[in-house]
């Protein structure tokens, strides 16, 4: 069930967090708290949006498809910035498929909400153009690392992107749903699963997979990894206006 958030309330989304306190203080009557499942659908390929999602913990994935089974994932959102940012450009439809790929809450808005806010003057613009900079680089960066690395670095990337918007180490995650996000057959995200696994990066278990040697999977991770992190590197460092 959604509830009101209260100012009291911790922020961890990165995005609101980066408001000025008044202008987050008039944001959060129509702002509510809602639950990210596993699996669930928030956004179906070509629907319109009617809600923006600021992840406080919890991933939404963003696939791209040609057909209801044949997806890729282009771009994943955790606490570091929202989904339903085409709102914010002025598209009120999605034209990727959303789902939460990690279970978690979200404080959610009614996009007719934040269009209006953001003609208020106030500091969100600014920190949504810089947001979608960043998942710019992201989507960019996933192309290019799905035409010219291996399974096994691009697997490798894919777990060090969630943990670091999860901040844990262990995912629940079926194989099914990760050939879906790397766009490869089960098979084939079995066998780079087993590469990491033999060189102790990783423990796979069905519907499980934990970091056992962080480092050492950033070494086996293409640099497309370290591309993505340092922009959204410089995306959380913005600062609050006063």
């Amino acid at each position: 069930m959604s509830e009101t958030i209260k100012l009291s309330d911790p922020i961890s989304n990165n995005l609101l967090a980066a408001l000025p306190v008044n202008e987050y203080r008039r944001m959060l009557s129509k702002l509510e708290s809602f639950p990210l499942d596993y699996g669930e659908t928030i956004y179906k390929r070509g629907a319109i949006i009617r809600y923006v999602y600021f992840p406080n913990s919890g991933i939404i994935s963003l696939l791209a498809a040609v057909e209801d089974k044949d997806t890729l994932e282009v771009g994943i959102v955790g606490k570091e910035g929202m989904a339903g940012l085409a709102v914010f450009l002025g598209v009120n439809a999605s034209n990727n498929l959303a789902i939460v790929q990690g279970a978690g809450f979200a404080m959610r808005m009614k996009a007719e909400e934040l269009i209006a806010e953001c003609q208020n003057g106030g500091a969100l613009p600014r920190i949504l153009q810089r947001f979608t900079h960043s998942l710019l680089t992201q989507v960019s960066q996933s192309a290019t690392c799905y035409r010219f690395h291996q399974i096994e670095e691009r697997l490798a990337r894919w777990l060090l992107m969630t943990s670091d918007r999860t901040e844990t180490q262990k995912f629940k995650i079926t194989q099914e749903f990760l050939a879906n996000m790397l766009g490869v057959r089960r098979e084939a995200v079995n066998k780079s699963a087993m590469v990491l696994e033999q060189k102790n990066l990783i423990a796979h278990t069905r519907g499980h997979i934990s970091i056992t040697d962080r480092k050492g999977l950033a070494k086996a991770s293409c640099k497309c990894y370290r591309i993505i992190k340092d922009e959204e590197r410089g995306c959380h460092e913005i600062k609050e206006i006063q």
